[in-house]
């Protein structure tokens, strides 16, 4: 198939152009990426949440059940949230006290983790870092075109384009996150066409099909991570996996970013109070429920382990891809 010429696959060894998004939360585990990888795909863990010790040991256990490359994603430094409105907020939500927040990891000591583990491919969400020199490969992510030409700029090696439908936190770095909610098949091909570094494609692909219409736009690659909610290896409950398929909405009162989550009457009741949300990430130590992070396409999810939907995947896309080279073919003159 033609995506098996791509230059991140080759420098890879990948053979699926399928890569399992880092869901932070404890969606994410150790089996999961290794599970994906070793189908043929690139898992991934979500590390930005971690400490240096608790990143260590999730990439000790990856590489305790495959040999395959995988992938490790942090976020670029944030500002240091303010505790301004926490007060009011957890009135709101009824939490009883406003707790003692953990202090948060640092950048060069998750780096310092990963450089030393000589993890193979590391990407980066909430903008761009700088970065130490390394081998492994460096993907961004990006959620409109001044975005990913800001991070060809600045040297990443691929581009993550995600599109609005995309479950999880939004990536938006440059601009407010509501004037930057572009759908996937509008956003890659413009990436596309702005960039020469590899585009992968991100946002509401759960199955082949949506793999062969994103290589149809230009990209590389794709990213899925709703899709991998419903598999035997993902970090959630089964009252999480039963209410993927439910309306979803891009809103910062769960987690103080603007993320993509299953729409609940808390939702609503925090939307309707006109509040302005504490900075990232209090609302989640302040809230009597996790958020449900989903995309848009969760009616779609199937419940298989892991490996058996990469190769499901692959199949599909194989399939699409051989029937629209076919009927793309001339015609035989009729007798």
């Amino acid at each position: 198939m033609q995506w098996r010429d791509g230059l991140l696959w080759q420098r890879l060894g990948v053979r699926v152009p399928v890569i399992q998004a880092p869901m932070a939360g404890g969606a994410s585990t150790p089996r999961l990426a290794a599970a994906v990888s070793q189908a043929g795909g690139l898992g991934s863990l979500a590390g930005g949440l971690l400490s240096p010790d608790a990143l260590r040991a999730a990439i000790c256990e990856v590489r305790g059940l495959t040999d395959r490359p995988f992938a490790v994603n942090l976020f670029a430094p944030l500002p240091e949230p303010s505790t301004s409105g926490t007060a009011e907020w957890a009135t709101l939500t009824g939490a009883p006290e406003v707790p003692a927040l953990p202090p948060a990891p640092r950048l060069a000591d998750q780096l310092a983790v990963v450089i030393a583990e000589q993890v193979p491919v590391v990407s980066f969400t909430f903008g761009i870092p700088e970065l130490p020199s390394m081998a492994a490969l460096v993907l961004g992510t990006a959620t409109t075109v001044a975005e990913a030409t800001a991070l060809e700029r600045a040297g990443v090696d691929a581009v993550i384009a995600q599109g609005y439908e995309a479950g999880g936190h939004r990536a938006t770095f440059l601009a407010p996150a509501d004037n930057s909610l572009i759908a996937t098949m509008a956003l890659v091909p413009q990436i596309a066409g702005a960039v020469s570094v590899p585009v992968i494609a991100a946002g509401g692909i759960m199955d082949g099909r949506g793999v062969a219409a994103a290589l149809a736009l230009g990209a590389e690659a794709v990213v899925m991570g709703t899709a991998f909610l419903a598999c035997d290896e993902a970090g959630v409950s089964q009252p999480y996996r039963a209410v993927l398929g439910s309306d979803t909405t891009v809103t910062a009162v769960m987690t103080g970013r603007h993320a993509r989550v299953v729409r609940t009457p808390l939702v609503d009741r925090l939307e309707a109070s006109g509040l302005r949300p504490p900075d990232f990430p209090l609302p989640l130590f302040l809230a009597p429920e996790s958020p449900v992070f989903a995309g848009q396409a969760g009616r779609l999810a199937r419940s298989m382990p892991a490996a058996e939907l990469v190769r499901t995947v692959a199949q599909e896309a194989d399939d699409v891809l051989r029937r629209l080279a076919g009927e793309s073919q001339p015609r035989a003159a009729q007798p």
